[in-house]
């Protein structure tokens, strides 16, 4: 459990929901943790819960949509705590709104903090672990719809389908430095966060739910926990590779619907 010993990661969004539950899970193996988020009562929140674990824990409030505070933010912890060598690119921003409804503020918005802000933390602290040595490794938070698209969701997936992007460029470009860089992108998983927002009513969860041939949601553990081995060293010869975790949910289902049985009048008969 201490592979990540003598490790630091730096969690964008870490004070709450998923970037929280992988603080806990990196915690756990033996790491440091500097959580950044735009709310002091978040990162307070989780502040306290890292430190519970016993884990070293710093917090920054930075907006990741602001690159010379993203700058500062790095700075800060490589002068007063450590550099850090792992990155988490979790924050983010999403909500329901048909295309020809979305303001275009609002387009702006989560491109720009999902995007932007996962480009200005990567290069800051790139460019650092480059000029110091450091084989660091990043772990971009993404989304099966980043490259199946998604209705209602069109800022989002925008964003998360230029971080994929990203994702596999950096890791050519950055693998003669001994960087890595790796992505996520969970399914549904129980969160009240993003729930509210995404699938609000009763009825509208049973539906997404339907639609996974495995027939659950993932737990927030769940992804943690695949997010702690694509970052460590077992997953060492993995990059610019996304885990997809969504229980088969964005595959093809032909003409059955998820979990269905293939019908007796379709069977090859013997």
């Amino acid at each position: 459990m201490g592979i990540f010993d003598g490790h630091c990661a730096l969690i964008s969004g870490g004070g709450t929901g998923l970037g929280l539950e992988i603080g806990k899970a990196l915690a756990r193996r033996g790491a440091k943790l500097a959580l950044a988020s735009r709310s002091e009562e978040h990162l307070e929140r989780g502040r306290e819960t890292l430190s519970a674990l016993g884990a070293e824990v710093q917090t920054r409030v930075c907006d990741v949509r602001d690159y010379r505070a993203v700058r500062s933010c790095v700075r800060s912890l490589e002068d007063t705590f450590v550099l850090p060598d792992l990155l988490v690119n979790n924050a983010a921003g999403n909500f329901v709104r048909p295309s020809e409804r979305l303001p275009e503020k609002a387009f702006a918005n989560v491109v720009d903090i999902v995007l932007n802000g996962s480009f200005y933390l990567s290069r800051t602290l790139g460019a650092r672990w480059i000029e110091r040595g450091v084989r660091g490794v990043q772990l971009n938070v993404l989304a099966t719809y980043a490259w199946t698209g998604g209705p209602g969701t069109v800022h989002s997936a925008c964003a998360k389908a230029g971080v994929l992007a990203m994702t596999r460029t950096l890791a050519v470009e950055w693998a003669r430095h001994g960087i890595r860089i790796v992505g996520l992108a969970p399914g549904p998983f129980e969160s009240s966060g993003a729930a509210d927002r995404l699938w609000p009513s009763v009825e509208l969860k049973n539906r997404v739910r339907e639609g996974i041939p495995l027939g659950r949601f993932a737990t927030r553990e769940e992804v943690a926990e695949a997010a702690a081995w694509l970052m460590g060293p077992s997953a060492d010869y993995v990059t610019g590779e996304c885990l997809t975790m969504d229980g088969g949910a964005w595959l093809g289902k032909g003409i059955l619907g998820p979990g269905e049985a293939i019908p007796k009048v379709l069977r090859r008969r013997r």
